[in-house]
């Protein structure tokens, strides 16, 4: 009879658990999307957090040759996503969210220290704009089609506030950037029609401060600004998870 109580007792502390944790999910998905050089594995401590919240946390591996190619594996990966989503950019990735933005299965839009341009805005015509004294242009080097980060300066240059092993490593590992996704315009812009938040990197040395700013402010976004280098999710991810959390409207945190 002992054996039998107990067995009952664990299949009841069982099915509690089981009942909590169903509870506890969210009822909005999260879609991570990567900026140029790097690949999804910098949402790593991003995606263990939110996942532990109780969020479906989905991340696009592009690989930022093409801006169309990018835009089609993240909606992809939006149409495999359980609810309604919330779309989440990083750099370049800016420039993805805000054309995949526009599939109607997307509920809100994220920028990170991104890109948010407007109708026939690229990156090429992003980068054209005078940089403010004291702020800084990405040191990019061209290498046949494609552009890099000056792999010697790129850990001060993309993530001054990250261990120095991690990002000479990833400036010895990045992805090379293909010039189809720098000069290719944008057609469809999400953020004119879904609500966006954008959170501005102030120590940023890739895409000057003031830049983001604007790029916020004309996108209506909802703002916050952190200091931290470009690499917010790798040196502030608790902060980054918190902002992604803000976008979701549909229950208390």
């Amino acid at each position: 009879m002992k054996p039998l109580i107990s067995a009952l007792a664990a299949l009841s502390i069982a099915t509690v658990q089981v009942a909590a944790a169903a509870a506890a999910e969210r009822t909005v998905s999260i879609v991570l999307v990567h900026g140029a050089f790097v690949d999804g594995s910098g949402w790593k401590d991003t995606y263990d957090i939110l996942s532990k919240a109780g969020y479906e946390v989905l991340v696009v591996q592009h690989p930022t040759i093409t801006l169309r190619d990018d835009v089609a594996e993240t909606e992809r990966v939006i149409a495999k996503a359980k609810h309604p989503v919330i779309l989440v950019g990083h750099s370049y990735g800016g420039m993805v969210i805000t054309e995949a933005g526009d599939n109607p299965r997307v509920r809100s839009l994220v920028y990170f220290a991104a890109f948010a341009p407007d109708a026939g805005e690229s990156v090429s015509t992003l980068a054209e704009a005078p940089v403010p004294a004291g702020e800084h242009k990405a040191p990019l080097v061209a290498e046949g089609n494609y552009l890099v980060v000056d792999r010697e300066k790129f850990p001060t240059s993309f993530a001054a506030d990250v261990d120095p092993a991690t990002t000479r490593f990833m400036g010895a590992a990045q992805l090379p950037w293909g010039l189809q996704a720098v000069q290719t315009k944008v057609d469809r812009v999400a953020w004119k029609t879904k609500p966006t938040y954008y959170m501005v990197t102030s120590e940023d040395h890739m895409i000057p401060p003031t830049a983001q700013r604007t790029m916020a402010k004309r996108s209506g976004a909802k703002l916050a600004e952190l200091k931290s280098s470009h690499a917010v999710m790798l040196s502030h991810p608790r902060e980054v998870a918190a902002f992604i959390r803000s976008a979701d409207t549909s229950a208390a945190h």
